[in-house]
């Protein structure tokens, strides 16, 4: 671990080692806490691709507990617009790679129901473990 750090509706750490590395880690600690990734989008291609323009790596995973994303569902049937939790996994100079995670406290804030509040906490604590995963020793 380089340096973790945190906004108002997410949460990260850094990390020395190579994207590819780096993502592989992210998306096994994910199955350790029972999140799929449902969706993949690579931003730096798309932006190559459609602009002409290249950018360091910045790969959106749509990461989703089934369990979880279940009772939220049947707490809240919109749910889904807020849904699934993206883990950004982006490139940074001299080999250091950012892993940010959405905050599902401050996203689902927004439903005002507290069923959804609750389910956020118990989604950020998982969160927090694969964050704190990521930074343990290998």
């Amino acid at each position: 671990m380089i340096e973790e750090g945190k906004v108002a509706y997410g949460f990260d750490v850094e990390l020395a080692g190579t994207f590819d590395a780096v993502r592989a880690q992210v998306v096994e600690a994910l199955k350790g806490q029972g999140f799929g990734v449902l969706t993949e989008i690579d931003v730096a291609a798309t932006m190559k691709a459609k602009l002409g323009q290249d950018m360091p790596r910045y790969n959106i995973l749509g990461a989703c507990n089934p369990t979880l994303a279940h009772k939220a569902i049947s707490a809240e049937p919109d749910i889904g617009l807020l849904l699934p939790c993206n883990v950004l996994v982006s490139e940074l100079p001299a080999g250091r790679i950012k892993v940010s995670f959405m905050d599902p406290v401050a996203v689902l804030a927004l439903v005002n129901n507290p069923s959804v509040t609750e389910l956020g906490w118990q989604v950020r604590a998982k969160l927090e473990t694969v964050r704190d995963a990521l930074k343990a020793p290998k």
